[in-house]
């Protein structure tokens, strides 16, 4: 991986990072189909979830019920965290990568982590505004009640931004699996699509077969999905969980290890150039 630029300095670098954050907003929602399989899916899934299943109540042996917009609004929110970081930008940069806009890049002045700046704040932006625009529909349109003691918010908070951060730097290092631009939905739509059904998004986690949950248990989006069921699902749904708690350290352990592992990976997978260059 290209290192800094020797002959800039460590504040002009974050400056031309922070100044590319804008540029890559403007190109993200000028993609349509990429703002559909990214920003909106989420949205997309929760309405048609929460439409589909409105007449069934979800609950728990104690007699808690809750609609089911409540009941996915938790793994849409950690679904997002997966398509916005991890296949937007392993799938954005697999294709600048193969239409020769990195080799173009790397003749320029700017350093690779500038660019890298620039791709993460896109994506630390657009989940955000994916998140609030999930609990505002959940909230006026479905009727979900969302949390009100700061504790809630304060490990939602934390949950998101380590998933978000953990995303990109993940989607950045599998940019390098497709080898061209053309292969890169092929290869990263399909295994952002699998995480999302053996991870608890779309089905209870606990009813999946032990070897696919350990299986599951070694990728963040079930971290990521059940940090976000403490948030917003009532207490009585932890029994529903692998040991019967939520385990929130787990979460903070297992996201923080992906994140460095990531950072890592990103070290020997990223390149300015196709691999035939």
């Amino acid at each position: 991986m290209t290192t800094l630029n020797p002959t800039l300095p460590a504040g002009h670098t974050v400056r031309l990072g922070v100044s590319r954050i804008g540029y890559e907003l403007k190109s993200y929602f000028r993609l349509g189909d990429t703002v559909f399989f990214t920003f909106l899916f989420p949205v997309l899934m929760l309405s048609i979830f929460a439409v589909a299943f409105s007449d069934l109540p979800f609950g728990t042996a104690d007699g808690t019920e809750i609609s089911a917009a409540a009941y996915y609004l938790p793994g849409m929110l950690a679904a997002g965290l997966l398509l916005s970081g991890v296949q937007n930008l392993a799938v954005d940069i697999a294709i600048e990568r193969g239409d020769g806009t990195l080799k173009r890049l790397a003749g320029t002045p700017l350093p690779v982590f500038s660019y890298f700046i620039g791709k993460i704040g896109q994506v630390l932006v657009t989940g955000t505004l994916q998140a609030a625009l999930l609990l505002t529909l959940a909230r006026f349109a479905f009727g979900v009640e969302l949390p009100t003691d700061p504790q809630s918010w304060l490990t939602f908070a934390w949950v998101f931004v380590l998933g978000i951060i953990t995303s990109a730097v993940l989607g950045i290092a599998l940019s390098g699996v497709p080898r061209s631009g053309k292969s890169a939905t092929a290869v990263v739509i399909p295994i952002a699509l699998v995480l999302q059904f053996i991870s608890g998004v779309y089905l209870p986690f606990t009813q999946l077969p032990e070897w696919l949950q350990n299986f599951a248990s070694l990728f963040p989006l079930k971290w990521m999905a059940e940090g976000m069921r403490s948030v917003f699902l009532p207490e009585s749904f932890a029994a529903m969980e692998v040991g019967e708690a939520w385990n929130l350290p787990g979460v903070a352990i297992a996201l923080g290890i992906w994140l460095v592992a990531g950072l890592v990976l990103c070290r020997f997978a990223f390149r300015w150039i196709r691999k035939d260059s």
